[in-house]
Formats: structure tokens, C-alpha cells, sequence
């Protein structure tokens, strides 16, 4: 009998290592929940030089005061042998981006302009205007694992997409957009919208939001998403 207290003590710490020992939520034992694993995100500025997560929306270029005569207009995406010939046929309204090992030419406009030396990649639109003094284009370039999504969010203006790779699905106040690998995706401004990443692969795409200057690129909301996108 004396030596039982000995032998509580004994089985008291076995049961606490074993607790010690066990995974436990959020650990590499065990992953967390997928919601865990990829929190809404939302399109980002990225000083010019400096490293990018390797998932996530970056903004890439900007431009500035644009004066659109057209309340419908289009995005008009070219790829060039070089940056030099990029600039070369480049219009006020345009922007050259380098992503993917690719030199990019955005154009917005009614119609394509002409450049001779470049390959027009897509035509995404129509993006339909709110009427105002002048407008700013923001491009961005994403990358995203499947399950992923954005934060829910308003743009007050146009937003269209050109999958690069991969599947992506919007889901709107107004309806759900989809699109894959070659495709190209428009959602009106001032629709509430979740962005979900759909399909087995990672999705890359390019991006614009075309708005008011004098507002910001875009806001939370507070509508909540029935889910459609994860059926």
C-alpha cells in the first residue's frame, strides 16, 4: 500500500504526455479546416522591387485621370516580343505589364487600336461606365489555390478578368460568373461579389477595375454569399 501513491504519481504523468503528444487543432498533425487554411484576401499594392507572396492579388499597374469618351468600353489585352514595342504602340489610355515571362499591352477603349507588332490576346467587356470626370484603371495579377476566395466586396465600377489558367467562380448579388483557362469574365459595378477559386489547379489570371477617381477601387459588404460558387 505504500507504494501506491508512487504509482498515481506515475499514471498522472503518462496521461499528461500523452495529452502533450496529442495533435491538436491547427497543428501539422492535423490541418485545420479549409477556411482556416485560406482566409478571404483581397488585391494588394506591391512596392515596385519588392518580393510577392506566392498566392495572392497584386497590383500591378495603375492609371490615372483617364478621360473615356464612351460609356461602354472594352479591355483590349496584347502580347509583344519586347517591352520596347509595347511602349512603341502603347495609347494614353494603356499600360505595359510584364507577367508570366510575357510582355502585356492594356488598352481600354470602343475599339482595338492598332498594334501591328503585337498579338491581341483577348477582348474583355463590355465594361459599362458610371458616368464621371475621369476614371482610373487598376490592373492586377493573381494567383490562387482552389478554395480560396476574396473578401465580399463592392467596385464602383466594372471589373473583368482573363483566366490565365485554372477555373474561378463569381458569386453576385445578380447571379454567378464562371470562368476557365482562356475565357474572359465581367461583373457590373456596384454588385456585391465574392470571388471563390473552383476546379483542382492553381488559377492565374490577369484583372481590372475600372472606376470614379474619386473613389476607392473598392469596399467590404456586408451581403452574404448563399454559396452557390462552393456546389
Amino acid at each position: 500500500m505504500a507504494s501506491a501513491p508512487g504509482n498515481y504519481a506515475t499514471l498522472a504523468t503518462l496521461l499528461l504526455a500523452c495529452f502533450a503528444l496529442a495533435p491538436t487543432e491547427g497543428s501539422t498533425q492535423q490541418p485545420p479546416p479549409v477556411s482556416h487554411q485560406h482566409p478571404a484576401f483581397s488585391c494588394d499594392d506591391v512596392p515596385a522591387g519588392a518580393p510577392r507572396p506566392a498566392y495572392g492579388c497584386f497590383n500591378i499597374a495603375r492609371v490615372e485621370e483617364l478621360t473615356l469618351r464612351d460609356s461602354v468600353v472594352y479591355w483590349f489585352l496584347y502580347t509583344f516580343p519586347t517591352r520596347s514595342e509595347a511602349e512603341a504602340a502603347r495609347t494614353p489610355t494603356g499600360v505595359v505589364v510584364e507577367e508570366e515571362g510575357k510582355v502585356w499591352l492594356n488598352e481600354l477603349g470602343r475599339v482595338a487600336p492598332r498594334a501591328q507588332a503585337g498579338t491581341l490576346v483577348a477582348r474583355v467587356g463590355p465594361l459599362v461606365l458610371s458616368p464621371a470626370p475621369t476614371y482610373t484603371a487598376i490592373y492586377s495579377y493573381a494567383v490562387m489555390l482552389p478554395g480560396q476566395r476574396s473578401r465580399v466586396h463592392t467596385h464602383p465600377g466594372p471589373e473583368g478578368w482573363y483566366v490565365l489558367a485554372g477555373e474561378q467562380c463569381l458569386e453576385t448579388s445578380v447571379g454567378v460568373f464562371r470562368g476557365r483557362a482562356g475565357e474572359t469574365v465581367v461583373v457590373p459595378g456596384n454588385v456585391p461579389m465574392e470571388l471563390y477559386i473552383t476546379g483542382s489547379t492553381l488559377r492565374r489570371a490577369l484583372v481590372v477595375v475600372v472606376h470614379d477617381s474619386r473613389q476607392p477601387r473598392g469596399t467590404p459588404s456586408a451581403w452574404i454569399p448563399p454559396g452557390a460558387c462552393r456546389q
